[in-house]
């Protein structure tokens, strides 16, 4: 059963929302505060965590912070009030997949969780690495490596970079991105592609041979 990590401090809100995903055939584990949430990972392993970012004792932002810096690389949808770009593109920063703005359908939620866990069953099944010039993408253990060292990618980091490398010296359009990872195109998810298309471009910076290019007003390609 896929075992859901909510941390949500709005009484109504964590209810329905646990309640939702539990007649869904989800295990839900709901938390009310960043601690408790931040607790309750340390003990035990998550598929998915689905972080309010307006907590008591630590914020959703910092949750998925110390989250990601034990290496873990569990989906993190961000579920918050905050609709401003910035706020958007700090939450992609930290590691986020996706950001939800309240108030949402539980649909929505739903079909973004089961998009998500998709993807990560596609990984699972798909145990072969890509060549990236002097790069091999680990698809298996969602790593980058380079040499003797790895980067460990987040699950969105991961699912774009192999788009891209899957289809070398070619411009993949910016709407297809943004349809088949975010499920739709807007300005806003715009904005949070252009994020993840810098950090990849830092992770590939060791090969100068590669490059990750930006095609004004179309798309990007990988060169190699």
């Amino acid at each position: 059963m896929i075992k859901i990590l909510l941390v949500e401090d709005d009484e109504t809100l964590g209810f329905v929302v646990a309640d939702n995903l539990l007649q869904e055939g989800y295990e839900v584990h709901l938390q009310k505060d960043g601690k408790r949430g931040w607790e309750a990972f340390s003990q035990q392993s998550y598929d998915v965590c689905l972080l309010d970012v307006m907590l008591p004792e630590m914020d959703g932002f910092a949750l998925a912070e110390k989250i990601r810096s034990t290496g873990s690389q569990v989906p993190v949808i961000f579920l918050t009030a905050k609709s401003l770009p910035e706020d958007r593109i700090r939450g992609f920063k930290l590691g986020g997949d996706d950001y939800l703005t309240k108030p949402f359908s539980m649909e929505e939620l739903t079909l973004r969780i089961e998009a998500i866990l998709r993807r990560m069953d596609a990984k699972a099944v798909t145990n072969q690495g890509l060549t990236l010039g002097a790069y091999q993408l680990d698809l298996k253990n969602q790593r980058l490596i380079y040499g003797a060292s790895f980067i460990n990618l987040t699950a969105r980091e991961a699912d774009l970079l192999k788009m891209l490398a899957e289809r070398p010296n070619e411009i993949i359009p910016r709407e297809e991105i943004l349809s088949r990872l975010w499920g739709k195109s807007d300005y806003f998810l715009g904005r949070s592609l252009d994020v993840f298309i810098s950090r990849l471009r830092k992770y590939l910076s060791q090969d100068k041979n590669l490059r990750l290019v930006s095609v004004h007003g179309v798309g990007f390609r990988i060169e190699f």
